[in-house]
């Protein structure tokens, strides 16, 4: 059944795989337009960052751990949810079946609190780096920083599974999406949202803080007897994992602040919101997956300069050959990098 997206509140008995919106053409070239830019350049940005850890031995770090993670996690909704998503613009409306509308939901949400929870672990690790830096070797070794990502993704599928029992992996018309339903259950959309975004911003939010407050002390020279030695390398990969959490916050902040005010007062504040925001909102966060890549590629020089190789690669079939950039390097270079700390080499690829 057609109706008219102002009218999509009132229609509460039909199903919602029934409902088809009687939008003007262009809304639906604009917003497939968009949802394929962002599936292409989310794979390949994606990829790249996953082989260019794989490929160069130096950036094969603890801390680059949870940058592939976190790389994954933007993959899921790539090669599963989106494709669907964007068959469903094409048919106006929901053909694929309730399986299909529950997986795709459920891979949404995996990789949505897959990455704030990656993200949160890049936080922490960083002010572990730079903040405590004689505890860091023990606390992020090899072993240890696995069993954190397990640990990020254990904890993903369980905070998951809560939907399967309130109902809340529905197709939405608006967004096209089998997505998580603001107005299935006030009390979990609340909870979601709090402990699914606002808690872990706070968490970000303080790592980063502290982090800033001790660059801010070694530019000024502020106890010079306690200060670590940070190498500009350091403050510039702190900066780009910072740019990273901005634009996760930016980019899911208003879909969450809507959930949250629908949530607290669905028959008041439901009806309030225009559709167009609505749906900005939506692919606007969809639009986060393809961003990381991109800020890898513009604020890092390490990764930018593998991903350079790694198109080479791809012209000269050497990609999946164990040499890469670094091997070439090595045996032009010779001699070990001169730059230590007092206590550790300085870890100058990680990011």
């Amino acid at each position: 059944m057609k109706i008219n997206g102002s009218r999509l509140m009132n229609s509460s008995s039909l199903s919602p795989h029934e409902i088809t919106l009687n939008r003007p053409p262009w809304v639906a070239t604009t917003l497939g337009s968009f949802l394929i830019f962002t599936i292409v350049v989310d794979i390949l940005g994606n990829l790249l960052v996953i082989f260019s850890v794989y490929r160069n031995k130096k950036l094969r770090n603890a801390g680059n751990i949870f940058v592939v993670s976190l790389a994954v996690a933007d993959l899921v909704v790539a090669v599963y949810p989106y494709p669907l998503v964007l068959v469903s613009i094409v048919h106006n409306g929901w053909n694929l079946g309730f399986v299909h509308c529950q997986i795709s939901g459920f891979l949404m949400g995996l990789s949505v609190i897959g990455s704030i929870f990656n993200i949160t672990g890049i936080a922490i690790n960083r002010y572990c780096y730079i903040c405590h830096s004689l505890k860091y070797d023990k606390l992020y070794s090899d072993k240890n920083s696995l069993c954190y990502v397990l640990l990020i993704w254990i904890l993903t599928v369980v905070a998951l599974v809560p939907n399967f029992y309130v109902g809340s992996l529905q197709y939405d018309p608006r967004v096209y999406s089998c997505t998580f339903a603001q107005s299935a259950s006030s009390a979990y959309t609340i909870a979601v949202v709090f402990f699914h975004f606002i808690l872990p911003i706070m968490i970000v939010t303080y790592c980063y803080l502290r982090i800033w407050i001790l660059v801010i002390q070694v530019r000024r020279r502020v106890k010079p007897e306690f200060r670590p030695k940070l190498t500009p390398h350091d403050i510039r990969n702190f900066v780009t994992m910072f740019v990273v959490f901005v634009l996760f916050a930016v980019c899911w902040a208003p879909l969450n602040f809507i959930g949250l005010a629908v949530a607290i007062d669905p028959g008041r504040v439901a009806p309030l919101i225009p559709e167009w925001f609505f749906v900005s909102s939506y692919f606007m966060a969809y639009f986060n997956s393809c961003l990381n890549a991109i800020v890898y590629g513009l604020l890092n020089q390490n990764f930018r300069r593998e991903y350079k190789q790694i198109i080479i690669s791809l012209c000269t079939a050497r990609m999946f050959f164990p040499e890469s950039s670094n091997d070439a390097a090595d045996r032009i270079k010779s001699k070990p990098s001169p730059l230590m700390t007092n206590n550790n080499q300085v870890k100058v690829d990680s990011v």
